[in-house]
């Protein structure tokens, strides 16, 4: 559309304005505001992990200096605090190696349950799945470890460390034959352990 005059094109943008106006002010409020939010929760998701990381850090100090009652109780608060990080599934993790090795069995068996329910990623809860199986061959539960073992060996990543509980499962089963073509198997699919497996290898009885 064409104006004659400089003051015909005043008029017509006023008119725009009048009709459009609101519009646009509600568009460019809206389009700051999500600029503006999308800023604050980048921010806000940056101070989250690194308060998460320091409280990771005091855990650590903890399993030092500490407890396994102090190591648990810092655990519970990187939970409760930050549990939408990675560090809180972590933070079990060390709180149940801590738990066992001081003899809470079923307090370390709970930390582990607990990261494979709520990990944010699906590696973490396969490295607790791994350890809780690793407990629960060690306090001869054989049943609740197969079914953990079945459920949770499901990547190429941890083939081998899987194959390595699989072994040892069969092995507190009395079966030598499959414990030495799960060993074997883990070696293969490389195990992170596998000086440990070739020694639990090497020490089975001689195949008949």
């Amino acid at each position: 559309m064409s104006y004659e005059t400089d003051e015909e094109k005043v008029e017509a943008i006023k008119t725009w304005w009048k009709e459009n106006g609101l519009s646009v002010i509600a568009g460019a409020v809206i389009g700051l505001g999500v600029i503006y939010g999308w800023r604050y929760w980048v921010g806000y998701q940056a101070d989250q992990a690194a308060m998460a990381s320091n409280a990771f850090e005091v855990l650590l100090n903890e399993t030092r200096a500490g407890t396994a009652e102090t190591v648990a109780k810092q655990a519970q608060t990187l939970r409760d605090d930050y549990g939408s990080t990675p560090y809180a599934a972590l933070g079990s993790l060390v709180s149940a190696k801590t738990l066992y090795e001081d003899g809470k069995t079923d307090e370390a068996i709970a930390a582990l349950e607990s990261v494979i329910a709520d990990a944010p990623d699906p590696a973490i809860a396969r490295i607790a799945a791994l350890r809780l199986a690793r407990i629960q061959v060690a306090e001869n539960k054989l049943d609740a470890a197969e079914k953990i073992i079945d459920k949770y060996d499901d990547s190429p990543a941890f083939a081998g460390d899987f194959a390595a509980v699989r072994g040892d499962l069969a092995l507190a089963r009395g079966d030598t034959a499959k414990a030495r073509a799960a060993y074997e198997e883990a070696i293969d699919k490389g195990t992170g352990l596998s000086q440990l497996v070739r020694l639990k290898l090497d020490n089975l009885p001689s195949a008949s």
